[in-house]
């Protein structure tokens, strides 16, 4: 959530920069946030005012009793009477208007930086870098979805009949290489410093509302509507809420926190070739690297993340690309992100599996997550996250570009983790 400090002193690049996200009616909107704030302010200043006299008076009262004034001191009453009224309108309109303000807040997007690029959509991202190995498949070389079939790895109908489409079931080599994925990841992730974090995969909608995910993502998460708890679509939530309402010593910054969930979208909508197999589902694996640093620190962060990620890329042995998103493509709370795409050879197309994102004070507005300065003063951090990695695309790729005529070739980083080199 934007600051109103941010709107109030810098309103013409706040308005800039939700040009560049293409947010509708910006202008509108924010001059509504401003009115509603000078709205606040100046009803708190009446209320301080008569507060301030209802005080003096009251403490004028016994003296004008004692001296025998008792007109004066019913007139004082009088007054103190009234203006305790006034102060009752006063508090409903100043609460209201503060309400008001934080709900219209929860609506605006952050604000990106400078070196977002202009754009609409996917097609306006920047290509920052291109990596990892080349793979000469064979001439008759199968998707995903027909390599799990062959080899028995992971059941779609099966899902289907348990669940329902986007919720597939996973077997023996496949449930292995999945399993597999997770324990190198996270052990990847405790070798760089992160702290390994086992939360809960439904949070509340306070959590949903500090991380971003509501009001905006609402009709795409699962809600338990008798407990009013949403399933997670990322660990991003959980981990992230462990902090909200924290002050932070600014000793203990950079947090470093990673986590494996499931992780769940309704995805309401999706269909089509593009959404086959494993390239979109509502139920998926995720490790999640989550971090909250200082504001002059955030920066260097958001590059220990991308150079991780994409050393796990590297180790994999995927082709991958780094697209640094445009002001259109990009999620409703981040400043600043890039997304990971790998390559998948049988179906020839880029497949994202990582976003990695800085928030700025975005988030940390939202959640009150603050740190306190060698100098005593209390700030709020900057938060970031990234996927590190998700696994349906993951696994597609592998499956797809390590397929030989004798079977699958998994990774050698992946080898002591399969306990297998080859799917056969």
């Amino acid at each position: 959530m934007l600051t109103i400090k941010q709107i109030t002193e810098n309103t013409e690049a706040v308005l800039r920069g939700l040009e560049k996200k293409h947010f509708k009616h910006a202008k509108e909107t924010i001059e509504e946030v401003i009115s509603l704030n000078d709205k606040r302010r100046s009803t708190q200043n009446q209320l301080d005012k008569n507060l301030a006299e209802v005080n003096s008076l009251s403490r004028t009262i016994g003296g004008l009793m004692k001296e025998g004034k008792k007109e004066e001191a019913e007139a004082a009453r009088t007054r103190v009477a009234e203006l305790k009224e006034v102060n009752k309108g006063l508090d409903a309109t100043m609460t209201q208007a503060a309400a008001d303000m934080q709900e219209l807040l929860y609506t605006i997007p952050n604000v990106p930086y400078e070196d977002v690029p202009e754009g609409t959509g996917a097609d306006d991202n920047v290509v920052e870098k291109t990596g990892g190995m080349q793979h000469e498949l064979p001439k008759d070389a199968l998707p995903h979805w027909e390599l799990a079939k062959k080899y028995d790895l992971i059941d779609f109908d099966l899902g289907v009949k348990v669940t329902g489409a986007g919720f597939p079931v996973y077997k023996g080599k496949g449930a292995r290489l999945q399993r597999a994925l997770i324990n190198f990841f996270l052990d990847e992730a405790r070798e760089s410093g992160y702290t390994e974090i086992m939360p809960p995969t439904v949070v509340n909608s306070a959590s949903g509302y500090g991380t971003g995910q509501l009001p905006d993502k609402e009709g795409q998460m699962y809600h338990c509507e008798a407990d009013d708890l949403y399933l997670i679509p990322t660990a991003e939530v959980p981990v992230t809420n462990i902090y909200r309402d924290v002050i932070l010593e600014e000793k203990q910054l950079p947090v470093k926190n990673c986590a494996y969930t499931q992780c769940f979208r309704r995805e309401a909508g999706s269909y089509g070739k593009d959404v086959r197999g494993l390239n979109r589902l509502h139920e998926f694996s995720k490790v999640e690297l989550v971090r909250i640093d200082k504001p002059e620190h955030s920066r260097e962060s958001h590059k220990e993340m991308l150079d991780h990620v994409e050393g796990l890329l590297q180790k994999l042995e995927l082709p991958y690309r780094i697209l640094r998103l445009c002001g259109g493509d990009m999620s409703f709370t981040a400043a600043l992100c890039f997304d990971f795409e790998v390559y998948s050879e049988a179906q020839k197309r880029w497949l994202e599996v990582s976003s990695v994102s800085n928030f700025d004070t975005y988030q940390a507005n939202r959640l009150k997550c603050r740190y306190r300065s060698a100098e005593k003063k209390t700030e709020l951090c900057h938060t970031l996250n990234g996927s590190a990695l998700a696994l349906p695309r993951i696994v597609a790729a592998l499956l797809e570009n390590n397929q030989t005529p004798e079977g699958i070739r998994i990774p050698k980083a992946l080898v002591p983790y399969c306990g297998f080199e080859m799917i056969d």
